[in-house]
C-alpha cells in the first residue's frame, strides 16, 4: 500500500485526510522505523505494510463505530500506539489514554506524541490488571481498544472493567474471531458487558481477515475483577 492508495482507500470509506494528517502519517512511519532499530516495537517496518497492516487496520474501527463524537478512549497494550494513535489523528477530538506494560514503549510513545503534536493523550506505564482496579480509571473511560491482544476471555478481563456503564469495548481481532466469542461468552457477560456486534471484513489488497466486536458495558464490573497480574492468562474466566 503506497500513501496514495491510502489516501484513496479512506477516501473510499468518507475519510478525506488533510495534508497536516499525511505529514503525521509520514513523521509516525519515520520515527517508529528510526525507533524500532534500538528496540522491538514492530515486526512490520516496510512502508506499504505500515500504512496497510498497522495504519490502514487501525482506523478500520471507526468504519464500524462513530468517532466522529469528542469521548475519550483508552487503549490497553497498545505496543507502538495501534490502534489508538492512527485513530487520534485521523480523529484529534478524542482524548487517548494508552496503558502499557513496558516502559520503553512508553517512552516511544511520549516522544511520538512530541513528535506528531499531539494533544490530549496520556501514556500510563502499568499492567492492565492493576491500572484496571485503581478508582481514577475504573469504570471512567467511553470506549476502550484492544488489538489483538489477548484471547477473548483474557482480553475482557483486562478492559470491561475500564469501560464505564453505557460506554464500549471495542476489541479488534484477524481470524478465529467467532471461536474467541464463544469461548470468552462467559467472561464478557460476567464482567458486565453485552456482545452488540461483530464485524467481519478483508483488509485490501492482502485479503486478510479481520474482526470488530463491539461489546456494550451494560452494568457494573463485580469488584473482584481484573484479578491480580498474570492470573486472567493462567485461569481465564470460561
Amino acid at each position: 500500500m503506497i500513501i496514495e492508495q491510502f489516501k484513496a482507500l479512506l477516501q473510499e470509506k468518507g475519510i478525506s485526510l488533510t495534508e497536516h494528517q499525511l505529514e503525521q502519517f509520514a513523521t509516525y512511519f519515520k520515527t517508529l522505523v528510526e525507533w524500532n532499530e534500538k528496540m522491538n516495537l514492530t515486526a512490520i517496518t516496510d512502508q506499504a505494510d505500515v500504512y496497510l497492516k498497522h495504519f490502514y487496520d487501525s482506523i478500520t474501527a471507526s468504519f464500524y463505530f462513530d468517532f466522529t463524537k469528542p469521548f475519550h478512549l483508552c487503549d490497553v497494550g497498545a505496543g507502538a500506539g495501534f490502534p489508538s494513535i492512527p485513530l487520534k489523528i485521523v480523529y484529534p477530538h478524542i482524548t487517548v489514554t494508552i496503558v502499557d506494560s513496558l516502559n520503553k514503549r512508553i517512552s516511544f510513545l511520549n516522544h511520538l506524541a512530541d513528535e506528531l503534536k499531539l494533544e490530549n493523550v496520556h501514556f500510563i506505564h502499568d499492567r492492565a490488571e492493576t491500572f484496571g482496579v485503581n478508582p481514577n480509571h475504573r469504570e471512567s473511560y467511553d470506549v476502550v481498544t484492544a488489538r489483538a491482544v489477548a484471547r477473548m476471555s483474557v482480553l475482557s478481563e483486562l478492559c470491561l472493567p475500564l469501560v464505564k456503564v453505557g460506554g464500549y469495548f471495542i476489541a479488534m481481532k484477524a481470524a478465529h474471531a467467532k471461536d474467541e466469542l464463544e469461548m470468552g461468552q462467559k467472561a464478557i457477560v460476567t464482567l458486565g458487558g453485552k456482545m452488540e456486534k461483530m464485524f467481519t471484513f478483508t483488509l485490501p489488497i492482502e485479503e486478510s481477515e479481520r474482526n470488530i466486536l463491539v461489546i456494550k458495558k451494560e452494568k457494573q464490573t463485580p469488584k473482584k475483577y481484573p484479578r491480580k497480574p498474570g492470573t486472567p492468562g493462567k485461569t481465564p474466566i470460561e
